[in-house]
């Protein structure tokens, strides 16, 4: 048998490895064998936790909102910003942990599809984006009208910072794609693979933080002007984003309604 069959037969068919095994021209032996197992495990496990914070965070896009939580935090103390931020961040980790895992469960006992989703969704983002479109932009003003009450942008943590406009119904269909096939997994590699998404989504909370904690800097860097032109062209492309969605789902309830009539 030559070395390259023999090395093959190895890999494949565990029962065949002895202490004294030969690969190529170097022995293996059984703890030797079962580093290299655990090695080649830590890089799955690295892997699936790229492969998860690569997915979500372009859709999440902490930086590319840091504007609008500017904005919606202008005129509060750094300590109050700062909390709302870490409630963000805390929320959103929440959010798509439970629509990674218990998601497509919920969906089905309500008995909603994802393209309904994501025609609420997108509603619901697109009414958000509006309303930051129409915000008021000077300070002044809204000083004038009330003093920043701290209780009320602290309220605001959830509805409409994290969702819809942090966690959205882009990020939550996506974790519910990946939801669904971690459920497909068994045993040992479901705990490690929930283990690997979990560690994903907890990086994608603190990337949320630093980015919505350091966007006063930001704001002090662009100045007024450059921060309110910013800030339109975030709410415009997040009311663009909401339409998307609501587009793409009404594309899928098109094709289950094509489907079903042909």
């Amino acid at each position: 048998m030559s070395d390259a069959l023999r090395s093959n037969r190895l890999l494949f068919n565990p029962q065949a490895r002895t202490p004294s095994t030969k690969i190529g021209s170097s022995a293996i032996g059984n703890g030797e064998w079962l580093f290299y197992a655990e090695r080649l495990s830590m890089n799955a496990g690295i892997r699936n936790v790229l492969l998860i914070f690569a997915a979500l965070l372009p859709i999440v896009n902490p930086l590319g909102m840091a504007p609008i939580f500017a904005e919606m935090t202008l005129g509060y103390p750094e300590s109050v910003r700062r909390t709302v931020a870490l409630r963000v961040a805390i929320n959103g980790i929440a959010l798509l942990v439970a629509s990674l895992f218990i998601g497509s469960y919920i969906l089905q006992f309500f008995g909603i599809s994802l393209a309904a989703v994501q025609i609420g969704g997108g509603l619901v983002v697109t009414f958000a984006g509006w309303q930051i479109l129409n915000r008021k932009n000077d300070l002044t003003d809204r000083q004038i009208e009330s003093s920043p009450d701290n209780q009320e942008i602290l309220s605001q943590a959830f509805y409409p910072l994290t969702m819809p406009l942090t966690v959205g119904p882009g990020s939550i269909a996506v974790a519910l794609t990946l939801g669904s096939n971690l459920h497909e997994e068994t045993h040992l590699q479901l705990i490690v693979s929930a283990l690997t998404a979990v560690i994903g989504i907890v990086a994608i909370g603190v990337t949320i933080f630093l980015c919505y904690w350091f966007s006063e800097g930001l704001e002090r860097l662009l100045g007024p002007t450059g921060t309110s032109i910013l800030i339109r062209l975030s709410a415009f492309i997040v009311l663009c984003i909401g339409i998307q969605i609501m587009f793409n789902g009404l594309e899928d309830f098109y094709h289950v309604l094509k489907s079903g009539t042909g």
